[in-house]
């Protein structure tokens, strides 16, 4: 698609005419003159062209973003006054009459509050799309008159004094955040507010957890729609003590052991179920004596994991990998407090033992660093959902495989130059091809399996959005390796070719038809299993109904019309075999009827002219039928 094309695409009709005049540019560089029929650049072609650039086109982008985003904070500071009279007001215990003033006001809020966000990201992509509108000009310009005239490097002068095209958008969306939690806590009530903050853990809870990339220009608005329903959690090492306490999103380090034969590498590729890593874990500078840790992970048959803990002090990290520390002084403080040998000591030993025999058994060393800025959102006391967004991941190598260029002084667990420099994200200094960047945002939401449909529907709506693109396997140790050491593995994730050959930003019809089919597919089986299982007297089904084995080689796999979808709907009359091959099935018509009456894959990111136009009669799945999404969207 052409550049204009995508300009006219993404523009926010109420903000049309503060967009760039890309069409007035091209006129300007006589774009569509053919060269043979070119008449010269002269002086004055090209100082007008100049002056539309950068002065009457540049200034109106650049005020245009100023000022929306002064009205954004400003609104967002009118909204924070509000809840501040409405919290004095709850403090001072008034009637219920007020509480219940209260609650209507904070609803009033809440809409204030959605109404910033999406304008927040608006204008997020309102500043991306003329900002490359810029740079396009500029190159179309010099491809043609560079030979005497070239203003791109004018315009990144230019570019770099204004802020429109590098606003940081996360200092408001921390306020933003803080102010939704406060308004839902309002709504909800005081005996919902209890709930939620003395939790729900029961210490035995299991997670499913669920991955996806997410292209940076889709990324603020996957954080504005989870910051709507969870808080951002904020990370101060020194514990939060009040509200100018927090900080930026923390950096994570990870490194990761493995041998030179990459054994871990190669387990956790051909046999990802029972593969086991173990990795040094801190967060922010090295610099600044975080607490470090070492984590071993066993990923079980089941899905679920096993993973422990030990942390150690970086004077003695390499003593420990070598097995001449055994933690013996945090072992006899545990004693003194616990009074005897209890399950504290006899864990925290068995733990630095099964750390160090791994270690050992294994010949494992510091390979790999994985180094990226977290973003968190979780209601505080209760994990019922968890949502990290990581962003800013780069890969370096921290191996001693070449020992005459070693990356990594074999004495040492960690190489020197980034950690004693401080170096940052992307890691310039490092030398070439000891370095990596991954070009997505890593996206993970973990429910617990003890939570609602009814809590998780809108984690649901998100998961199946054209926002994510689900990386169900992805490891950041496995891609890592497989990047950055490609000569000395043979096996890669399945995923890697996915990093050259498709762009993962889906079109939100896309999306959608594909969100129809997954759920019409998915409620035919659960209906076939159902008749096969709940009604011996319901006349035969065929054994392949919904599966793959029921479907055609040509039909596999393929997508369905626009009048097959509305006819799905419709139509209650489906089973696996009709679905695939449009065959016939024995059996009463009447087990099937209106199963999908009520079908519904309209979530609030199905926003497009296509989406809008098949919102009339919203239906939705029964309760039976609306299962947690698990796997990949292809």
């Amino acid at each position: 698609m052409r550049f204009g094309a995508t300009l006219r695409k993404s523009i926010y009709e109420p903000w049309r005419s503060s967009y760039i005049d890309y069409p007035k540019l091209k006129k300007l560089l006589r774009e569509d003159e053919p060269e043979e029929d070119a008449q010269p650049w002269t002086e004055d072609d090209e100082s007008r062209f100049v002056e539309e650039l950068l002065n009457v086109q540049l200034e109106k982008v650049n005020t245009f973003q100023s000022d929306t985003y002064r009205q954004l904070r400003q609104r967002t500071t009118d909204c924070e006054t509000k809840l501040q009279r409405l919290a004095g007001a709850e403090d001072n215990d008034e009637a219920r009459s007020k509480k219940e003033a209260s609650r209507n006001e904070a609803q009033k809020a809440l809409k204030e509050l959605d109404g910033i966000t999406a304008e927040i990201t608006e204008l997020e992509k309102y500043s991306r799309v003329n900002f490359t509108a810029f740079l396009k000009a500029a190159k179309k310009h010099d491809r043609r008159r560079g030979s005497k005239y070239r203003v791109r490097p004018l315009l990144q002068v230019r570019l770099a004094a204004l802020p429109f095209n590098s606003e940081d958008y996360s200092p408001l969306l921390y306020e933003i955040s803080t102010m939704y939690s406060f308004a839902r806590q309002l709504i909800q009530g005081d005996s919902e507010r209890s709930k939620s903050m003395s939790g729900s853990r029961t210490g035995n809870d299991k997670f499913d957890s669920h991955k996806f990339w997410v292209h940076p220009d889709n990324l603020l608005e996957v954080k504005t729609y989870i910051l709507r329903r969870l808080p951002i959690l904020i990370y101060n090492p020194q514990g939060i003590k009040n509200a100018e306490s927090r900080s930026a999103d923390p950096t994570i380090t990870s490194l990761y052991f493995d041998n030179p034969r990459f054994a871990l590498y190669n387990e956790k590729v051909e046999k990802p179920a029972n593969a086991s890593s173990l990795r040094i874990k801190w967060f922010g500078q090295l610099n600044d004596r975080p607490e470090i840790n070492f984590e071993k992970k066993t990923m079980l048959e089941n899905g679920d994991s096993e993973e422990i803990r030990v942390p150690v002090k970086e004077k003695y990290i390499q003593p420990f990998i070598n097995g001449d520390y055994r933690l013996e002084k945090n072992i006899d403080k545990l004693r003194d407090r616990e009074g005897t040998e209890g399950n504290g000591v006899a864990a925290l030993k068995r733990s630095v033992e099964e750390i160090q025999s791994f270690i050992k058994d294994n010949d494992l060393a510091p390979l790999l660093r994985a180094n990226y800025t977290r973003t968190a959102f979780q209601i505080p006391g209760e994990d019922q959902v968890r949502i990290s967004i990581d962003t800013d991941l780069a890969f370096i190598r921290e191996d001693s495989l070449d020992q005459d260029r070693p990356c990594r002084e074999p004495g040492q667990w960690h190489r020197g130059d980034i950690d004693k420099l401080g170096l940052k994200f992307p890691f310039p200094e490092v030398r070439k091809g000891e370095v990596t960047t991954f070009p997505y945002a890593l996206l993970e939401i973990k429910i617990s399996k003890s939570a609602s449909k009814k809590t998780t529907a809108w984690v649901q709506d998100l998961m199946s959005s054209h926002l994510v693109r689900a990386a169900p396997r992805f490891s950041k140790f496995t891609h890592g390796v497989a990047q950055l050491f490609e000569d000395y593995v043979n096996s890669f994730p399945f995923w890697l070719s996915d990093m050259e050959t498709r762009d993962i930003r889906q079109d939100p019809q896309d999306a959608f038809r594909e969100e129809q089919e997954r759920k019409a597919k998915q409620a035919a089986d659960e209906q076939a299993v159902g008749s096969f299982v709940g009604a011996r007297s319901v006349p035969s089904f065929k054994a392949a109904v919904g599966s793959p084995l029921g479907k055609s080689p040509s039909n596999f796999g393929q997508r369905r019309s626009d009048s097959e979808i509305k006819h799905i709907q419709a139509e209650a009359d489906i089973d696996g075999e009709q679905e695939a091959t449009h065959e016939t099935t024995s059996g009463p018509a009447a087990t099937n009827k209106g199963l999908l009456s009520g079908i519904s894959a309209f979530s609030p990111f199905s926003n497009s002219k296509y989406a809008k136009a098949h919102r009339e009669g919203p239906v939705s799945l029964p309760p039976a039928s609306a299962t947690r999404r698990s796997g990949s969207r292809t």
